[in-house]
């Protein structure tokens, strides 16, 4: 059994990024792995002050949610990072939880991870995103990209209903 760790970095309750994580998770357990989802949104995670205190023990000196959710991500199997697509980039939640992996970024190793992207634009609008997230991985050893799911014409609350990627989201849960 396969131990998925949900990034949702959707500001919204049961925004369209947030509600494809649900179709996720969805997938995932029906096919017997466990899933966990953190709302990035509800928790306490202050930017990284580059003071780089955390080099010495890997332990940084902000007391805040970022060490547990770090533990979880270096404990997981299967990391799923989602995000809605602002100014062709990733939500400033996102952001600020992947610069605080700081500390411990090289324990994250060996993991397959899925991007969920969400925006009002088609799928090329998307690809910056995209490669941001992919720029983050590509710093981990031996992290493996195994899926990315677009969830293109979705804006306004709701949008994503409907959408084909719910069901993509659901049958890449399936096969994680």
């Amino acid at each position: 059994m396969k131990k998925v760790l949900v990034l949702s970095g959707s500001p919204r309750k049961d925004g369209n990024s947030d509600t494809l994580c649900d179709q996720f998770i969805k997938g995932v357990e029906e096919s017997g792995h466990s899933a966990t989802k953190i709302y990035v949104r509800d928790c306490k995670i202050g930017s990284c002050n580059a003071c780089y205190a955390c080099k010495k023990n890997g332990i940084c000196v902000q007391k805040d949610d970022m060490s547990d959710i770090l533990q979880q991500m270096i404990n997981a199997d299967v990391i799923v990072l989602a995000t809605p697509v602002y100014f062709y980039s990733m939500d400033g939640q996102m952001k600020t939880l992947i610069d605080r992996t700081l500390p411990r970024y090289t324990e994250i190793k060996d993991k397959d991870f899925y991007f969920i992207a969400t925006a009002a634009a088609g799928k090329s609008a998307m690809e910056r995103t995209i490669d941001s997230l992919r720029g983050f991985t590509d710093c981990l050893p031996r992290a493996h990209v195994k899926g990315v799911i677009y969830g293109a014409g979705a804006w306004q609350l709701g949008d994503i209903q409907g959408n084909k990627a719910m069901r993509e989201a659901y049958e890449t849960g399936k096969n994680v």
